[in-house]
């Protein structure tokens, strides 16, 4: 079966965008399944910088299809702007389904789940999650809820009044509560008038993509399933409350795209030589000091949505097998080994320890995971990484130690290496798209 999930091992921001792209030119069908416009995943090519939030990866690829699934909520605004922006660079058609489509189940972003969104985060003060104030969270409240828009309403004009004038008083009642600004007739209106507008823009590519994926497949064509942010921010599974509110994890490609699990394939986890976290919650091997600094601006880590520095960290070996053993792993791809040439030495951590015992687990209680002390291992650093590598004896033997520790200790196949941020800076290995 030549089918692969890609996610994030860690708290996202690992590189998936990049590689979705260079695994983009062995595919056929790329599918976003979970997630919104809090997602951020960069691709350059030739030196021009691409920031895609809602259409998948694969988009700059111009033969392949690109979905959005139906465990995805849409924020019609940010999408039309994504596609008016790509449509410019004739990469797609908004008139036509045949390389872009949206799926007619996925739940739609309103504009008062971002209001709500960013009051609540107000609210929470000291105790806040750090959340993009995108509306993801609100949004996939209603949907559980069973209010929600979804975007075979939103093509319908006359369904989407209602579903407005409901949403809004719930809404407004949750912003009575905190002291947000409510919204009132006139606005109300605009904001009909123009979901309307934006639904009738977006129709032609509305349709059934659980059909259209699992039709492809049947076919015999290449799928790969896309995931947004990292294991560590499932809803379930994550490091919860800081966590997104969707699953990421490669089991939910299938609920989130609309086909059977049995189309899946192997799974690709994504991971940067060292590790990253934007916003709240546990990060047990951050580094607060100037070399945790350094690191920041040597890996460029400022988030691709929100614009805010990302904390910095040495790579996390409980965290990450925990992540393997979740997704059910089946290959690796470690980017950003460059931004470790000339860093000095390299520490990993291999173990926590609790009140002087050593775990052995990654905890799912974040009280402990806060408490808990990093055990390190240190290693070599490594002067210079080659712009492109055409295997790993063009690595430094430091680096290749680095990497074997790590592939050795997670068990699985090493498949992919990133040295630099842009298309062709990666050496692929194994045909992870092959069965």
């Amino acid at each position: 079966m030549g089918n692969l999930v890609c996610i994030g091992a860690q708290w996202g921001d690992e590189g998936k965008g990049r590689i979705v792209d260079r695994l983009s030119e062995q595919a056929d069908v790329v599918v976003r399944f979970h997630g919104g416009n809090n997602a951020g995943h960069t691709v350059v090519v030739d030196g021009v910088t691409t920031v895609l939030h809602l259409v998948p990866s694969g988009v700059l690829h111009k033969s392949k299809l690109c979905v959005i699934g139906p465990g995805c909520v849409v924020d019609p605004e940010v999408l039309l702007q994504e596609l008016e922006m790509l449509a410019a660079r004739g990469l797609v058609d908004l008139t036509s389904p045949e390389r872009m489509i949206v799926s007619d189940q996925a739940h739609v972003i309103l504009p008062f789940h971002k209001r709500v969104d960013k009051a609540r985060e107000v609210a929470r003060g000291a105790g806040k999650i750090g959340t993009t104030g995108r509306g993801i969270g609100p949004a996939y409240e209603d949907k559980a809820a069973r209010r929600g828009l979804r975007m075979h309403d939103l093509i319908e004009p006359d369904r989407v009044a209602d579903a407005v004038r409901s949403g809004v008083m719930y809404a407004n009642s949750v912003l009575e509560a905190l002291d947000g600004e409510v919204y009132k007739g006139e606005e109300i209106e605009s904001i009909i008038a123009r979901l309307r507008q934006q639904g009738q823009k977006l129709k032609p590519l509305v349709d059934d993509a659980g059909a259209r994926i699992h039709a492809a497949a049947q076919a015999g064509k290449r799928v790969l399933f896309e995931g947004a942010q990292g294991a560590l921010l499932d809803l379930d599974h994550g490091t919860y409350p800081f966590v997104t509110s969707s699953n990421c994890l490669a089991a939910h490609a299938s609920v989130g795209a609309g086909v059977g699990p049995n189309l899946l394939g192997r799974v690709l986890a994504v991971l940067k030589a060292y590790s990253t976290r934007v916003g709240e919650g546990p990060f047990p091997t951050e580094m607060t000091d100037a070399r945790g600094e350094d690191l920041r601006q040597r890996g460029r880590e400022f988030g691709a949505t929100t614009g805010r520095p990302r904390r910095t960290g040495w790579l996390d070996l409980p965290a990450l097998e925990y992540a393997v053993r979740i997704n059910g792993v089946t290959d690796l791809a470690i980017t950003k080994l460059d931004v470790l040439a000339g860093y000095g030495e390299l520490k990993v951590c291999t173990a926590y320890e609790l009140d002087g015992r050593r775990l052995p687990h990654f905890p799912h209680d974040v009280r402990k995971l806060q408490a808990v002390t990093p055990v390190y291992e240190s290693f070599e650093g490594f002067d210079k990484v080659p712009d492109r590598i055409a295997s790993l004896d063009d690595l430094p033997a430091a680096a290749r130690r680095y990497l074997n520790f790590v592939v050795q200790r997670l068990g699985v196949r090493l498949s992919i290496v990133g040295v630099g941020p842009g298309r062709g800076q990666e050496l692929v290995m194994h045909d992870v798209l092959a069965g």
